[in-house]
């Protein structure tokens, strides 16, 4: 199969340009990140920025501008500046600003934590679904279907997303194996072979051992699937088919539950298609609890 990585795309309609330019963070060079990060901070401020300003405010070129905007790709500074005014133009403007930009002061009262809490995880959720390509989560659902065997991999906080997503299949009867040992996961990933599926979960997509587990399952024949918040990551190389979350950790979570959500809401989607394409087959769920024969009471006479 050949290799999908879609990174979202720039034109209006689509994800929001703030979670792009957050996604293809780490990608970008030193002078480029400077630039995303001013932007980040304030997109109304930036928007009224000449390019003299704005790369000054960056210590940096005009010309690192411009690549920074063919990074993220748009065509150039004007773009950029008609994209970031109509993001501001966008914002609610009843959200309080602290709590949008999701820091969490030493000593913030229990108020604003819950406020800034809540609005982060309800954003990553929401951004996330709005940057879903369809596309692509079509085509790990076609390749699940077809699946002999499906490995999900996972370490740290993305190992138990892995254990539900790995849960929700074996609930639809599919063949599928979660590993929490590292070496357990290497050895297995090594056996899988065409026709099988491998899947790795990292937020920021620079977490060795999964990397290691999705390029030895490639490397074997399989399908490799990765989930990632960061499109250009090294996990990427390791996969045929990318599909990304668009969580930003406030203060104090970094990777830690945002993500953990816009993750769930990923796989959740799949899984769902997944059982909409099994329909009629008889699955286990939570709701339906399975009875044993035989094993019953027999009433008192």
């Amino acid at each position: 199969m050949a290799r999908t990585t879609k990174v979202p795309e720039s034109d209006e309609g689509l994800a929001g340009l703030m979670v792009q330019i957050n996604g293809l963070l780490p990608a970008l060079s030193p002078a480029e990140q400077r630039v995303a990060r001013i932007v980040l901070a304030d997109p109304a401020g930036a928007a009224e920025r000449t390019i003299t300003d704005l790369a000054a405010a960056a210590q940096t070129s005009e010309a690192s501008v411009v690549r920074f905007c063919r990074s993220i790709g748009l065509t150039g500074y004007p773009q950029l500046r008609i994209r970031l005014a109509a993001e501001a133009a966008r914002k609610d403007p009843t959200v309080d600003a602290h709590v949008a930009g999701g820091a969490i002061q030493p000593g913030a009262g229990l108020s604003q934590i819950i406020a800034t809490v809540a609005f982060n995880d309800a954003r990553a959720v929401e951004e996330t679904a709005q940057q879903l390509d369809p596309e692509t989560c079509e085509q790990i659902v076609h390749a699940l279907l077809k699946a002999s065997r499906i490995e999900v991999f996972g370490a740290g906080g993305s190992s138990f997303i892995a254990a539900d997503f790995q849960a929700k299949l074996h609930r639809l009867g599919r063949v599928a194996y979660f590993w929490p040992d590292v070496h357990g996961a290497l050895a297995s990933a090594s056996m899988l072979g065409p026709g099988d599926v491998a899947i790795g979960i990292s937020h920021t997509g620079t977490t060795w051992d999964t990397i290691e587990m999705l390029s030895r399952a490639r490397k074997a024949g399989a399908t490799t699937v990765a989930l990632t918040n960061f499109p250009r990551s090294a996990i990427s190389e390791a996969a045929d088919l990318v599909v990304t979350t668009a969580a930003r950790e406030t203060t104090y979570r970094a990777g830690a539950l945002a993500s953990r959500l816009a993750q769930l809401t990923v796989l959740d989607c799949i899984f769902v298609a997944l059982a909409a394409r099994t329909r009629g087959k008889q699955t286990l769920t939570a709701e339906q609890p399975a009875t044993r024969r035989g094993t019953g009471r027999k009433k008192a006479s």
